[in-house]
């Protein structure tokens, strides 16, 4: 539950209510925000994909299994961090680790809990404004007559500005949905938590489930689409998703995208989970919230998200088609394969809306979310209001995102999503890990989970947190860096006009740790200043 005095909450209604219904309103609240943070895009584009591309039912069981060593252990590591941090006065990674290690070097490495959430918002407010548009197209039928894929990725292209010379939307309404986008974020987040945040989750939430139902439904009656293609039906279509290749277990590649699944879908590494846990009250239940977080995320991923997109593609498609699809990645998915479906369907302007407008509004929840970290660290670090922290952050975040927008056909969002979105929260996680579990008191800080506790965590997950996740990561870890980090590090196979662009990218994310360093340092010697 969030602590209602540290937040001065107002619980927002005219009815008297109990210590006890103000306790269960809050935590719900709390559980919606969490989970808020967790859904997101995805939920219904990357998931659905991931598992298409690996197996299809096959990636179920490595995905589970990672749920269970590695997601659940995190979470609630990631949770005892973050009260046991608020509990000290601090919300931010930067704070928490400071006050819960004796190594003066945490407080630094608490950086990436600000910087990965920040800057991963860079680029996906940008990612999230597209869904606004495309929804906005779908209710206009503005790609409507573009029936195959090479020209709605031309759309596509040409709606990001990397198309040139095209007769389709160029970036200026990209940019205005942008705007728009941006307005809607800051707006949010100058509310604070439990009017802002909190309050957005508890609408929009259920937004979410209700449009995905609606959409679910839709898929479920299509049965075969056509006739001429009697295979190419929703059974199908299911089957080839669910149904498990026990052979393709075999193939250590599923078992480490299954697990980058769980690591994305959870939010784990990304700083937003300590922060939020670090308003919780000292005797609050937050093994079960985390739980419940961590339920409402599963049951719009694995339930909702994995029953839409790729069961359809296959009805309109067929096996090999979907297959290429999915291989493409999420974007091809949702913003040139899905497009055309809608078009073959009665309605299919509402449905697209509605489609585009439940990806937005997960997105939305998820970028708010994750701008607290920083928020957060400025209050900490500089005694800054919440107004004053919007501002300061909203006008980096703003200049920013230009390198994204303008420059997203030279590779940029790509390479920013690459050393932040995917290596560095693995490689935060194994921080958190070695920091509090190796290096400190680890059983101390396990115990944190059992205070106010409905649910007792069994004590085999503490071995679990302490040798076997941390043996997922380093594989994780590991592999990706082979596979790719190295190839990436050195820019193998980049145009050499694009070269310049990664470099300025690479510069920025330099810059933005820099600048959070040394305003970490100001105010470390601000402080021993005064104490003397």
């Amino acid at each position: 539950m969030l602590n209602l005095k540290r937040l001065s909450i107002s619980i927002g209604t005219n009815f008297p209510m109990t210590v006890e219904q103000q306790r269960w309103a809050t935590r719900i609240g709390l559980v919606l925000a969490m989970a808020g943070n967790a859904v997101g895009l995805g939920n219904f584009l990357r998931f659905p994909v991931q598992a298409a591309q690996n197996g299809g039912g096959a990636f179920m069981i490595p995905y589970l299994i990672a749920l269970l060593v590695m997601g659940f252990p995190l979470m609630w590591l990631e949770w005892a961090i973050g009260r046991q941090g608020g509990l000290h006065g601090q919300n931010s990674t930067v704070g928490i680790f400071d006050k819960l290690s004796r190594f003066r070097i945490a407080k630094y490495l608490g950086i990436l809990g600000v910087f990965i959430p920040f800057t991963i918002i860079v680029y996906y407010m940008y990612i999230e404004s597209w869904c606004l548009g495309y929804s906005f197209f779908s209710i206009t039928g503005k790609y409507f007559g573009i029936l195959s894929r090479p020209e709605m990725s031309e759309f596509l292209g040409s709606f990001q500005g990397k198309a040139e010379n095209s007769h389709f939307s160029g970036l200026g309404l990209a940019y205005f949905f942008f705007l728009i986008t941006f307005a809607l974020n800051m707006f949010v987040l100058s509310k604070g938590i439990a009017r802002g945040i909190e309050l957005l989750a508890r609408v929009c939430l259920p937004l979410i489930a209700i449009f995905a139902v609606i959409l679910l439904v839709r898929v479920i009656t299509l049965g075969t689409p056509d006739p001429a293609y009697p295979d190419q039906n929703i059974s199908n279509g299911f089957g080839f998703l669910w149904n498990p290749n026990f052979a393709e277990l075999n193939n250590a590649k599923i078992w480490l995208a299954a697990a980058g699944q769980v690591f994305f879908t959870l939010s784990l590494g990304m700083g937003a989970i300590p922060t939020f846990a670090s308003y919780v009250k000292k005797d609050d239940d937050i093994a079960l919230n985390a739980v419940a977080t961590a339920a409402t995320n599963e049951t719009a991923e694995v339930v909702l998200g994995g029953s839409i997109a790729i069961p359809v593609a296959f009805a309109f498609f067929g096996l090999t088609e979907t297959i290429a699809i999915a291989q493409g990645g999420a974007f091809d998915l949702g913003f040139q394969s899905l497009p055309i479906i809608f078009q073959k369907l009665p309605i299919g302007e509402l449905f697209g809306f509605i489609w585009f407008l439940l990806l937005f509004i997960a997105g939305l929840t998820s970028s708010v979310a994750l701008l607290q970290p920083a928020i957060a660290f400025f209050e900490n670090e500089l005694n800054w209001t919440r107004q004053k922290s919007t501002v300061a952050i909203g006008t980096v975040l703003f200049l920013c995102a230009q390198p994204v927008i303008f420059w997203i056909g030279h590779g940029v969002l790509d390479e920013i999503d690459y050393w932040v979105g995917t290596l560095l929260l693995v490689v935060m996680a194994l921080i958190e890990i070695i920091l509090f579990l190796w290096l400190e008191d680890g059983k101390k800080l396990w115990k944190e989970l059992d205070i106010g506790a409905d649910l007792k965590i069994p004590k085999i997950f503490y071995f679990i947190i302490k040798y076997v996740t941390p043996a997922y990561l380093i594989i994780l870890l590991g592999y990706w860096t082979i596979k790719d980090g190295i190839g990436i590090l050195m820019m193998d196979g980049v145009a050499d006009k694009n070269v310049p662009y990664l470099w300025f990218a690479r510069g920025m994310m330099l810059l933005l740790i820099a600048g959070m360093a040394v305003i970490i340092g100001k105010n470390r010697r601000r402080h021993k200043g005064a104490t003397q």
